[in-house]
This record gives C-alpha cells, structure tokens and sequence, in this order.
C-alpha cells in the first residue's frame, strides 16, 4: 500500500509572534485561583509558523458573525447525516449525543476496544511523551467493552464539549478538575458515573479499567444526563456532498502522512486508492483495534501552543488561540489555520483562501500536535 515519493513537508519552522510553546506555572497559585469560567493563565512565549499563509493567523474578528451553516438535516428511509461523519445512520444514534471517552494507548493495553467504532478520534499528547486517545462514538449499544479507559486531562474536555459528548473518564489530573465540575461526565473512580466501568481480568491496571454499553446507559440513567443533543446543537464540521466530493486539487500528493510529534508510538498513515482510506500505522506495524487495522477518510493536524503546569510534568495544550495545521483527504492535503468560536465553541479550520475547509463524509482523526514539533512532520506523495 506504501508509496513514497518525495518529501513535501518535513520542515516547518517556528519564528517570533504567533503559535508554539509558552511559559510555566506554577501549581499552587493556579489551584488556588481558578474558578469557573477561568483557564489557567501565565505569560506566553510567542512563535508564528513559516506558513504558506500566516496573514490569515493575524486576522481578528473572522469569527464575530455566525458561521456559514449547511442544509438542515433531513430524514430518509429513517436514517439521517451524523455530525460526527457526515453519513447516514440511524436517527436514534445521530440525534444522541456521541460517546467521549478516553482511551489509553499504553502497549500494555492494546488493543483499544471499541475504537474502529468512532467516528472521531483525538490524539494528545499526555505527560511522558506518551498518548492517549478520545474516541468519538455514535454507535455502541452492542459493545460490552470499550477502552481502556484512561484519566482526563483538561484539553480533552474541550474536545468532548464541542460535540456535546457524553465525556467519560477514569479519573483525572488535578488540573482538570474545576473542568470536569462545569460539564456533564462519567467518572470511573467516583460518583453516579462510577457505575459505567469495571474491571477485567485478563489485564494488569491500569489497563484493565472498561466501559460497557449498558453499564454506560445505567449511568447516564443515574447522573439524570439528557441523552439527545441541545436544540442550539449545529454540528461540528462541514461535509461535502456525495456529488461533490472534496479533492484538494490546489493542495499536494499525500499518500505518506506522518505526524511527528509523538515520540513513543510514532504513528503514520498509508493512503489506499482502492477504498479512498487511510490506514494508521504505529510503534512499528498496523494499528489494529478490537475489530481490525484502524482506517480513516479524514486526517486533521491541529498545532497548538502548549505549556508545563510547574513543577510537574502534566501538559497545558491551548485549544484556544488560533494556529495552523494541515487536513489530508483523498490522498492529498492542503496547509490550514484553526480558531476556536469562544471558551465553550467548536473548532473551525481555514483553508488558504480562508473559507472554512469541507471533510468528506466519514471518519476523523486528529492529531493535536505541540506546536513546536511542527518540522517532525513528514508528507509523501506516489512515486511516478
């Protein structure tokens, strides 16, 4: 399946005033000050990407107005497009809010369960120079084990709030915690939620801690979460339709995506033209999860500025000041920016004439990449 040719990105370098690493804080003072609608202070070191368009990450007030909305949706054969893929599925799992929940990718866990099913995936970094995973799912009422489950870290609440997911955990870090108290979740280790998990035999803990679908359904019954999205709900991304798919013909051949970035598992992506997929690769071989190699249509690297909580080693990714990043589809990608619509808003990314990109309908996978591993990418096109 792999073809390389040559080399289209292997180095983006970071210059003064824009994306990528800003400074410590301390513990104490940020435990002590935090309050609801706070996130974490502390003064940042500024860097700006060699970009193909950096004008773009300087524009202010693009996301005042409302953005460009699609078609409502519309009911067929009683199916109905996905927020999450753009597909049609079945209308009581499109109108539920999704499944957020953590997922280690320690080797001692492999393989995620239940993961093949998301139609979204994130992947962070997390303390270590380890992963871990927020998988998106619609469609788990016939899983009896999914996960591992992991702890939260406060980034990954953001994700699962700009889908309104029903975000569940196995505990979190100290950080996350004033987070967790202003959104709906399910807590391995405390509270109503607790009675979504369990723990098998056949692993060691950490690694061993499981979410079942109907323990999940008992839970979500318990904490009195609603289960259907909030009539505000407009959905996260745009789709582009079955007659008009998007190809990117003004971006680059990308049949070769490697994020970078991510030092332990090392993961890439192999494009198939037979099937319009990516297949995810790492610490050596396939990505298999409980139901085969992993395959996506939609690739999204999202960088981000990103800081320590001194003095220990946990992470604070900025999910909220724009930067840049890269979307591959079809076997190509395209150079993009990224805004986040206020504290609690979703994500829009920014082609470079700055029109809000269009995925094709299927499944996502995201990459949120430390701003400051930007030139560890590498992208190859089909040899000739």
């Amino acid at each position: 399946m792999r073809k390389r040719g040559i080399l289209l990105a292997a180095a983006v370098l970071l210059t003064a005033n824009g994306c990528g690493r800003y400074e410590e804080v301390s513990v104490e003072p940020l435990l002590e000050a935090q309050t609801a609608g706070d996130r974490p202070g502390g003064a940042f070191r500024e860097f700006l990407p060699s970009f193909p368009f950096p004008d773009l990450l300087e524009e202010t007030g693009r996301m005042e107005g409302a953005p460009e909305e699609g078609a409502p949706r519309e009911e067929k054969d009683g199916k109905i497009e996905s927020y999450l893929t753009g597909e049609m599925v079945d209308v009581r799992a499109a109108n539920r809010r999704p499944l957020a929940i953590m997922m280690s990718n320690d080797k001692a866990a492999l393989p995620q369960y239940g993961i093949n099913r998301a139609g979204v995936v994130y992947e962070a970094p997390v303390e270590g120079g380890m992963i871990r995973y927020m998988a998106l799912i619609e469609e788990y009422d016939d899983l009896e084990r999914i996960g591992s489950v992991r702890s939260c870290r406060t980034y990954y609440t953001y994700f699962a709030r700009e889908f309104e997911g029903m975000y569940a955990h196995f505990g979190q870090s100290a950080f996350a915690l004033p987070y967790l108290e202003r959104m709906e979740h399910l807590n391995g280790i405390g509270g109503k939620g607790a009675i979504a998990f369990y723990r098998s035999s056949d692993k060691k803990a950490p690694h061993n801690a499981y979410a079942g679908a109907a323990q999940i359904e008992k839970a979500i019954d318990a904490s009195g979460y609603a289960r259907e999205y909030p009539d505000s709900y407009k959905g996260h991304y745009r789709f582009a339709g079955e007659q008009s798919p998007e190809l990117l013909e003004n971006g680059f051949a990308a049949s070769y995506v490697r994020p970078g970035g991510y030092p332990i598992n090392q993961p890439w992506f192999e494009y198939n033209p037979e099937d319009g997929l990516y297949y995810r690769f790492q610490y050596g071989g396939a990505h298999n999860g409980d139901e085969g190699q992993i395959a996506v249509k939609n690739i999204i690297f999202q960088y981000c500025r990103w800081k320590y909580y001194a003095p220990s080693e946990y992470l604070d990714i900025d999910v909220h000041t724009p930067c840049s990043g890269y979307y591959f589809t079809n076997g190509r990608g395209e150079a993009i920016t990224w805004e986040k619509e206020g504290e609690g808003g979703v994500t829009r990314y920014y082609d470079g004439n700055g029109e809000e990109i269009r995925l094709n309908p299927g499944k996502t996978w995201v990459c949120i990449i430390q701003a400051d591993q930007m030139d560890k990418a590498e992208f190859y096109g089909e040899q000739t």
